[in-house]
């Protein structure tokens, strides 16, 4: 459709001046089905196929009216990446703010982008903001936002804390709606898209989605029109490896050379495709496979490469090395990447993750083998995909199982380059054993199963249900009945279930004293409506409750203030109760199971504790690796020792702080409401111990800007136990400190100036 045809002159502008001449197919649809005249729209498409356009229309269309623009992802690199996206409004006459502020605070991310008028132009100024985490927080920084792009988790909080935000929203845009299936992610989706369609009934809903079989059923529950296109910019190739040829789904097959194959058949259809200029991601079921893949592909991969494309790679070597956390998983990275190499999985600090990723969408990495939270992550389009499985193990069932077609077609939208191929191939390779046949019958032609809610667990029943009552209170059975009648949940069982299941989950939530009940009416209790808030699962606020009851009266901080070996042993047991308690709740993630090769590390820590009055029996079975990297963490292990000894890499040890920062905040926050006053010192400085991995000595000296665990550890060794000391120290002094440096004493200083101020 060409631009000209469109009735909205000043949007046809904009979209001129942001570099679209034309709309797809699907762009069109949603035009003519009432996009832009306030219809609630479901629109399921391929990746890349236009849906991001379509929500900035709509977006935009909304901000004329002085309405705000909530946009929900899944996955916070996905509401990054989004960020990013209407952040190309930039150019709409627009010049980007100078002083474009990021604000992290705990695990909130939160950025703005103040996009302001050139001269003469009478365009309003649009605010566009980030917000992830932070979960207690009401987001009053976010009320002067036009566009808020946000987390499911995020919005559910915000409606928890009763935000202002949500009071002049005109356009709720809901992507990756198919998310709903997601035994993890699913019910808070359907919660946030019930509480939408009830609580702001004069906003549009514009629900976007993977193509899914029961997309009719989902449209009718949302009350939206469907609209459905499969065209994608780049034509989709699939197909099935079968004894050196690939069987293609357009009647041809692609023949691979063996010779350079170095014993690796997912290798060589990746270079393959190489060879006549593509890139390409091969999928591994592990990090451990996707790493060994990635160093068999070196050779051929690098011999490909002319004169240019290796000083970028050994550039980008270079740059990562200058950051590098020093532990064997990054220094293979560094490796392999000045060969046109990468891999990819949540092992990797997240900077390196960024380099790796925006590495690839350059050209600079050729070949990129990844874990699969990619595929569902960010968009790093290549000419080819290679699955090099399409087996995926389950911890509920506790065995290897084959992934859904939906999967399946996650991993597809990964294939075409859509600014430099006209096709994208996605190959899957059969294990050993299967039939290719039936691979190819069961993928390539068959369809992706149905969404269905993922709402019946009783644990994610309890945790809406605590919300619901919690943010209205005084509601009547019979509306939290209605409420729930109204999720797609109700769509697939009978009435009288869903009441059933309810009942049950209410009783639970009052034995727990989360709610109180009179007259058929429901009310929080101040500790059902803080475990709300705080965004935890009800099992974890009793967990944390109980261990608070058991826990006997102490003064230890005031005897910490001279400390002799008695009471430090007594603190020392005090914050592994703490960690012990955080790090075994249902709340904790990743939970790192202890391996063969650590029982003689875990013994000796047993032992060396063994005499102490614990609250809980310290055993293989109730003990993870998570539990212990917190521990070697606040007592200053390096990450390469952590990654070393414990097999904990630094993406997994960075989620280990973020999940203990948050857990740690609840039960302070728990410890306050029950008044247990003589722990919440210790349970703050644990608190702080935890975010910055340090011991208690250097507590003081970490709360300076500029300074983190290795530099407040330098200062302390020289001397420098308090901030008293620095204060009448020289400048000149400090900076010949050992990891300080001028411009790091400077600042110290300036902070210090101003404090005594």
């Amino acid at each position: 459709m060409a631009l000209s045809l469109l009735k909205d002159k000043n949007l046809q502008k904009i979209l001129l001046e942001i570099g679209y001449d034309s709309l797809y197919p699907i762009q069109e649809q949603a035009i003519s089905n009432g996009l832009l005249k306030g219809k609630n729209l479901f629109i399921t498409s391929p990746t890349a196929s236009g849906k991001t356009l379509i929500a900035i229309m709509a977006a935009l269309k909304k901000i004329d009216k002085k309405e705000k623009v909530i946009y929900m992802t899944p996955l916070r690199s996905l509401a990054t990446e989004k960020y990013h996206d209407f952040l190309e409004l930039n150019s709409i006459n627009f010049v980007n703010n100078k002083n474009l502020t990021t604000v992290t605070k705990n695990t909130n991310i939160e950025k703005d982008s103040l996009l302001k008028k050139k001269k003469g132009d009478k365009k309003k100024n649009i605010i566009v903001k980030l917000a992830m985490g932070n979960y207690d927080s009401p987001g009053n920084d976010l009320l002067n936002a036009d566009i808020v792009i946000l987390t499911n988790e995020k919005l559910d909080a915000l409606i928890r804390n009763d935000s202002e935000l949500l009071s002049n929203v005109g356009l709720f845009v809901i992507d990756e709606v198919h998310v709903i299936g997601d035994k993890d992610r699913g019910p808070t989706l359907e919660m946030m898209l019930t509480k939408i369609k009830k609580f702001y009934q004069e906003a549009q809903i514009l629900a976007l989605s993977a193509t899914v079989s029961n997309s009719k059923d989902i449209s009718e529950w949302l009350d939206c029109k469907l609209i459905e296109n499969n065209w994608r910019p780049t034509e989709l190739l699939e197909g099935v490896y079968d004894n050196g040829k690939v069987r293609m789904n357009n009647n041809t097959s692609i023949k691979i050379k063996t010779y350079y194959n170095f014993h690796s058949i997912p290798v060589a259809i990746a270079i393959d495709s190489l060879e006549s200029g593509g890139q390409a991601i091969i999928f591994a079921e592990t990090r451990k496979r996707a790493v060994s893949l990635a160093t068999k592909s070196v050779e051929g991969v690098f011999r490909l490469l002319d004169k240019d494309q290796k000083e970028r790679a050994q550039k980008l070597s270079l740059r990562i090395s200058k950051i590098s956390d020093d532990t064997d998983i990054t220094k293979n990275l560094i490796s392999l990447v000045s060969k046109g190499v990468g891999f990819h999985h949540a092992g990797l600090n997240q900077s390196i993750r960024e380099i790796i990723e925006d590495s690839f969408k350059q050209g600079t990495i050729k070949l990129l083998v990844a874990t699969p939270t990619l595929a569902a992550g960010v968009n790093l389009p290549a000419r080819r995909v290679v699955l090099s499985s399409i087996l995926r193990y389950d911890y509920d069932i506790g065995t290897n199982i084959p992934i859904s077609i939906l999967e399946y077609k996650q991993f597809c939208g990964r294939a075409g380059r859509p600014k430099y191929d006209t096709f994208g191939e996605a190959i899957i390779i059969p294990e050993s054993g299967m039939n290719s046949e039936e691979l190819y019958d069961h993928y390539i032609l068959g369809t992706p199963e149905p969404v269905n809610s993922k709402l019946f667990n009783e644990k994610a029943l309890c945790f809406h249900i605590l919300s619901t009552i919690s943010t209205i209170p005084g509601m009547k059975k019979s509306e939290l009945y209605n409420l729930f009648l109204n999720t797609l949940f109700a769509q697939d069982y009978r009435n009288s279930t869903i009441i059933f299941k309810i009942d049950i989950a209410l009783e639970s939530l009052e034995k727990w004293d989360l709610i109180k009940s009179k007259n058929e009416r429901y009310i929080s209790t101040d500790f059902g409506k803080k475990t709300s808030i705080l965004y935890i699962d009800p099992l974890t606020a009793i967990e944390f409750k109980n261990a608070l009851d058991r826990l006997n009266e102490i003064n230890i901080n005031e005897s910490l203030k001279t400390i002799t070996q008695s009471t430090q042993n007594k603190y020392d047991n005090l914050i592994i109760k703490f960690l012990h308690l955080i790090s075994e709740c249902s709340d904790f993630y990743p939970k790192l199971s202890l391996r063969k090769k650590d029982m003689d590390y875990f013994y000796e820590f047993v032992n060396k504790y063994v005499d102490e009055d614990l609250l809980f029996d310290l055993n293989e079975y109730n003990c993870s690796r998570s539990f212990l990297a917190l521990y070697e963490w606040i007592n200053e292990s390096s990450e390469r020792n952590l990654s070393d000894r414990l097999g904990v890499e630094p993406g997994d040890m960075h989620r280990i702080v973020e999940s203990s920062d948050w857990l740690l905040y609840a039960l302070y926050e728990f410890a306050k409401l029950f008044n247990r006053d003589d722990i919440l010192e210790t349970l703050f400085n644990l608190r702080t111990r935890t975010k910055y991995g340090v011991k208690q000595e250097l507590l003081s000296l970490i709360k300076l800007e500029g300074v983190g665990r290795i530099r407040a550890r330098a200062l302390y060794d020289a001397g420098f136990v308090d901030i008293q000391i620095l204060k009448s120290t020289p400048e000149l002094t400090i900076s010949n400190i050992s990891k300080i440096g001028p411009s790091i004493a400077k600042k110290i200083k300036r902070q210090l100036t101003r404090s005594s101020s």
